[in-house]
């Protein structure tokens, strides 16, 4: 009975957490009308610029090892004249919409989280509301605008990124030459792969910023609570982002 217990138990929670990020969402597109641009503008240099350093270092390691991992084969195989297009492929595709939600997450929805959190335990989300102001259009709408803004501009600079470690490599590593490289992307790469990595990029940064906000208004109080909650909204970012993109994956490019 008790393991019956702990399955009916996991089951309510996880029912609860998708319809209160549900009806956070719905009521996020409802006071989009009260945005304030001020405070977007703000969120979108905090959340998104700050975050390329981030990106940039793991995209270009990540386009690195995966040239490593292709490129010598590939020659002994005859096939270098489709290395560049390849990994263009791959990084436009998935890798590069996937490690910028993740990184974002772990940067991102972290702060997001903590932030509302510590405002939420020290009452001034409750001071907002006395004042008659609407904790969705002051805290969250910016947000959850910011990184549907930013996360695009993120995934086209990783792209670049990315192509140009993973020709460093092929090149000075495996002897593939320059106009080869870049003759193999404009063969095989199409502007419809780096259109959908960014279309994935706005459902992920979607969801950071609902998970975000959802588990800062609801963390427990004390300072433990708001750590949890943190916690709780990177890792259950990371699962949705993952989920997601297999559905986004089939539904764009199948």
């Amino acid at each position: 009975m008790k393991v019956f217990e702990i399955i009916g138990g996991s089951l309510i929670k996880m029912s609860e957490t998708a319809g209160g990020l549900s009806l956070l969402f719905v009521e996020t597109l409802y006071h989009l009308k009260d945005i304030s641009f001020k405070d977007t503008f703000k969120q979108m240099a905090l959340l998104g610029a700050d975050s390329l350093p981030i990106v940039a270092a793991t995209i270009l390691c990540t386009g690195m090892v995966f040239s490593v991992q292709t490129a010598k084969e590939f020659v002994e195989l005859g096939a270098s004249s489709t290395v560049g297009g390849i990994v263009a492929v791959s990084m436009a595709r998935e890798l590069v919409p996937i490690l910028t939600g993740v990184v974002v997450a772990g940067r991102i929805g972290a702060a997001i989280a903590a932030e509302i959190g510590t405002m939420k335990v020290t009452e001034q989300v409750d001071a907002l509301r006395v004042m008659a102001a609407n904790p969705i259009s002051y805290l969250v709408v910016p947000r959850f605008v910011a990184i549907i803004c930013m996360m695009p501009i993120l995934v086209v600079f990783g792209n670049l990124i990315g192509d140009i470690g993973g020709w460093g490599v092929a090149h000075y590593y495996a002897g593939i030459s320059t106009f080869s490289f870049t003759n193999s992307i404009k063969t095989f790469a199409e502007f419809y792969d780096v259109l959908g990595g960014m279309l994935k990029s706005c459902v992920f940064g979607g969801i950071i910023a609902i998970v975000g906000c959802y588990k800062g208004l609801n963390a427990p109080n004390g300072a433990e609570g708001v750590g949890l909650a943190t916690t709780a909204s990177v890792v259950l970012s990371i699962i949705l982002i993952f989920v997601t993109n297999y559905f986004l994956s089939i539904l764009i490019y199948v």
